[in-house]
């Protein structure tokens, strides 16, 4: 029986699982047999799988948004809008065989977007180009999802359980489990907060499935069965998502409002133009860009060409971008703007910037 019988297998006894409390234990053995034959699948496409012509595409620019859907729902079309990049439209499916890069110009940075043939249903199972789709997607800052407005919300969970089975996750935070495995001594099992969703006996049962006998486990949050499943593993990526229903003007009103409302989603229509400005304000936001303009003693600040880091971004990350001799030669420096309490304010390594601050920079 081959990897793909076996997942099979495991997700049709799962469905016909009641979920109770009497079967979480065997639910969560379920979840790491499904998880570990899903790792080995990914495994075994890395090492075997010839590598996808076209798909090793350089990463440049300030930030990488993958354009994911399934065929003929705009992809191409949005990137030649969005960007100075010619990609091949038709009515008909599967136009683009492989992954073509563009360029976004907004707000001073550079932002690469990538459009990747479509994938379909099964994908993660390899039909298709779905592993080289997704494996372009696992190097990404941010993925968009071009969904046909008229197909409701059927696309947007297929293609969500396409990236999950993969080791995705989307528009979510790692789990704060601590988990570090142990020579000797058992399983030592403690949380900071009550757990509704997980206890020493079930993690017991899903450490087993990976062979481990010895480790030390922490939770600090009200995590179940699969946060403990990714933490074990380690290969997960976790990125931010943003859904664009595309062909809006082919429905009503009341259904691109709908739409619009749900999370991370907005509406727009590739053919009329409409909605875009509010796409790239979305993108912006999602990849939590800041730009630092620098300034030299006696001189207006250089505002032609900023410093592009993401949020949380200090003094040190500025100096580093600029030029690694930075850092070690940097004294001081002088802000100006959000991050500051008064300006200029002198700082350190240390601070933090914000979204369009103005840096001079002192050496010793």
């Amino acid at each position: 029986m081959g990897i793909l019988d076996k997942i099979k297998d495991i997700e049709a006894e799962m469905a016909r699982t009641q979920k109770n409390k009497a079967t979480e234990g065997h639910l969560g053995i379920l979840k790491a047999k499904l998880a570990k034959y899903r790792n080995e699948l990914i495994a075994q496409s890395e090492s075997k799988g010839p590598k996808g012509e076209g798909f090793e595409v350089t990463k440049c620019g300030h930030a990488r948004v993958v354009m994911i859907g399934f065929p003929s729902v705009g992809k191409s079309t949005l990137l030649s809008k969005l960007t100075k990049t010619e990609s091949e439209t038709a009515s008909y499916e599967f136009t683009t065989l492989t992954c073509i890069p563009g360029n976004i110009e907004y707000r001073d940075a550079k932002i690469q977007l990538l459009d990747v043939p479509g994938i379909i249903e099964g994908a993660a199972g390899g039909t298709g180009r779905g592993k080289q789709v997704i494996a372009t997607a696992r190097t990404a800052d941010l993925v968009l999802f071009m969904l046909d407005v008229t197909k409701g919300d059927k696309q947007r969970e297929l293609l969500e359980k396409e990236l999950t089975s993969c080791g995705i996750r989307l528009n979510c935070s790692p789990p704060d489990i601590t988990f570090k495995k142990k020579a000797a001594g058992g399983i030592s099992f403690n949380s900071t907060c009550k757990l509704t969703k997980m206890d020493a006996r079930l993690c017991q049962l899903i450490l087993k499935e990976y062979k481990i006998s010895h480790a030390e486990v922490l939770f600090r949050g009200d995590y179940g069965s699969d946060d403990l499943i990714d933490t074990v593993l380690g290969n997960r990526v976790y990125l931010r998502a943003l859904y664009c229903y595309n062909k809006c003007d082919l429905v009503s009103i009341e259904e691109c409002d709908r739409l619009a409302r749900r999370p991370n989603s907005l509406v727009a229509s590739c053919n009329m133009n409409l909605n875009f400005d509010t796409l790239l304000e979305k993108i912006w936001e999602y990849l939590a860009l800041v730009r630092v303009y620098t300034k030299k003693q006696g001189r207006m600040p250089d505002w032609n060409d900023p410093v592009v880091l993401r949020s949380g971004a200090t003094i040190k990350d500025v100096c580093a971008k600029i030029h690694r001799s930075l850092v070690d030669e940097f004294k001081s420096a002088l802000v100006w703007g959000a991050s500051t309490k008064h300006s200029p304010q002198r700082a350190g390594f240390g601070h933090k910037v914000a979204d369009e601050d103005v840096v001079m920079i002192m050496k010793k």
